[in-house]
């Protein structure tokens, strides 16, 4: 670390302690949830969206997803949700990346969605499995031009020797598949849909008592509903 990039007591701007932002946001009742956790994901994935529409939020799709592999090792990586519906939350990768090799291991993933303009957070807990090909190649169908040919070109989470290989690659498919033409949907690349087993929405508060209710799946299908002390 260089001398200027090191925190000091002479510069309170830069001291992570001194950060802090009072939430002045409406909280969240229990009375105002919907009944099914995803309903109440979309209604405030609309709010997130349209605060994005006006600037106040960047790629309100953005999520983390965390994996833990084999041994017991966490990972986390921003990823863009492409779907959601009742029946849980999409998004896709290169099958050979770290965190599907970790989901073959251990299929248990969290999401966290921060919409930090908002003051709300998106926790969800649950089981990642792999879509259908059908599904994969409507959706790798909708992409630009350039990302279908990355995901050819990126052999995702692999050591790579330099930018200017990554770029050979994928001025190679360029030339094989210039633009107009179908591209294949590479065979090792796919979505997940991860089925939700709990979902935490997380409302800021002021003097850090926070709302935070958590959807439960129960045993016959439907769901509970729980505050956790923030």
């Amino acid at each position: 670390m260089r001398q200027d990039d090191r925190v000091t007591d002479h510069d309170p701007v830069l001291d992570p302690a001194l950060m802090r932002k009072q939430y002045r946001a409406e909280g969240l009742d229990e009375t105002e949830l919907a009944d099914h956790p995803m309903e109440q994901f979309a209604h405030w994935f609309r709010q997130a969206a349209k605060a994005a529409a006006q600037g106040a939020v960047y790629e309100p799709n953005a999520m983390v997803v965390s994996t833990v592999d084999a041994a017991g090792l966490p990972s986390s990586r921003t990823v863009l949700l492409k779907q959601f519906d009742e029946r849980g939350f999409v998004f896709y990768t290169n099958y050979a990346s770290r965190k599907a090799r970790d989901l073959a291991e251990n299929a248990y993933v969290s999401l966290l969605f921060p919409w930090h303009a908002l003051a709300r957070q998106v926790v969800v807990s649950g089981v990642a499995r792999r879509t259908g090909r059908d599904e994969t190649a409507a959706y790798f169908r909708t992409r630009p031009h350039g990302s279908q040919l990355g995901a050819w070109a990126s052999t995702q989470s692999a050591v790579v020797s330099s930018r200017a290989e990554l770029d050979a690659a994928y001025a190679e498919l360029a030339a094989r598949y210039p633009e107009g033409e179908q591209v294949p949907v590479p065979p090792n690349w796919g979505g997940f849909r991860v089925e939700p087993q709990t979902v935490e929405f997380w409302q800021g508060r002021e003097n850090r008592l926070h709302d935070r209710l958590r959807y439960v799946a129960t045993p016959g299908g439907g769901w509970r509903v729980e505050r956790l002390s923030p």
